[in-house]
């Protein structure tokens, strides 16, 4: 009973988190429930939307609500690896080298226009990403045990950009999509900015979860019970991936694993100590979608990435 009970002080953390988080951004709760997801499953998020849709704003609210150590990058064309990573420096006073470490030195670091950069500035990520850890000059340096990367980017605006090869897009556990607001939730925010102009400031935030009570609640995902049938529904929706015509490369087992994390995270959040099909159908579209590359028939036609993900889905069958 005890776990039980713990489980249940877990979930009513993740709901207070989500509602502090609706009282700033209005609307997003798909997005909002799919970021902290991936967060409680040790992933990196790759958040995409158009300007204006408060995908900045999230990444800043959540950090803030954690009680983490935030930074933020701005990628431009100019960026060089080292204005990321951090460089080494001549210290005339003690005649040796310091180290000042970059803004990737981080508990939860934002990558605003990610695909602004260069190449070259884009890889000085790859290792910080996939091992938690950065070497500069020979000399390895460990992130914290939270780390993790938020990255934006704009799925409309071309010239100046660099896509993001696959390689850096699966070490993303998820991409979350953050669409225009309804009507109604535009008329919401308007009614705030009509209100308090300056809603959006996050001095009077106050953080509701600890980083060491996010840490324990990743360890609590060790005990979050997956029946082997849904082990077997994960690998058959994989094995879709890579198999179907309209894809032309199908997904890693880098992408089953997380899959798994992300479900069992997700089934936390909502207090529960087991999967159900339904948060591996939920996590499936944001971990699939930035990892298969479509064939030219499919895009032809019109299909994304996500509705050939959702096509996938349904064609194999619910483990009962």
């Amino acid at each position: 009973m005890e776990e039980r009970i713990n489980l249940e002080s877990f979930a009513a953390k993740a709901e207070q988190l989500q509602r502090e988080i609706a009282k700033i951004i209005v609307g997003q709760e798909e997005a909002v429930s799919l970021v902290l997801t991936a967060i409680l499953a040790d992933g990196h998020v790759l958040l995409e939307g158009v300007p204006g849709v408060a995908k900045t704003l999230m990444a800043r609210l959540v950090s803030r609500l954690i009680d983490a150590r935030f930074s933020r990058v701005q990628f431009t064309p100019d960026l060089m690896p080292t204005d990321v990573l951090g460089t080494t420096v001549f210290n005339m006073k003690t005649s040796a080298f310091d180290f000042h470490r970059g803004p990737v030195f981080a508990d939860i670091v934002l990558v605003d226009e990610i695909n602004r950069a260069p190449a070259k500035t884009q890889a000085a990520l790859f290792e910080v990403m996939e091992e938690r850890q950065a070497t500069i000059d020979g000399t390895t340096y460990r992130m914290n045990d939270l780390y993790t990367i938020i990255a934006t980017q704009n799925p409309v605006e071309q010239e100046g950009t660099y896509k993001l090869p696959e390689a850096q897009l699966d070490r993303f556990m998820m991409k979350v999509e953050m669409g225009y607001p309804t009507v109604e939730q535009e008329v919401e925010i308007l009614r705030r900015h009509q209100q308090h102009r300056a809603f959006v400031r996050l001095d009077g935030v106050q953080p509701v979860l600890t980083i060491e009570e996010l840490l324990g609640m990743r360890e609590m995902m060790k005990q979050v019970v997956v029946d082997e049938s849904l082990l077997g529904y994960i690998a058959q929706i994989i094995q879709q991936t890579r198999t179907s015509k309209m894809v032309y490369l199908g997904a890693s087992p880098r992408a089953a694993v997380a899959m798994l994390q992300a479900s069992k995270a997700y089934a936390l959040l909502a207090g529960r100590d087991f999967v159900l099909p339904e948060d591996i159908k939920t996590v499936t579209p944001a971990v699939l979608q930035h990892r298969l590359t479509l064939t030219a028939e499919a895009e032809m036609e019109g299909f994304t990435s996500k509705k050939v993900v959702m096509r996938l889905i349904d064609k194999v069958e619910v483990p009962k």
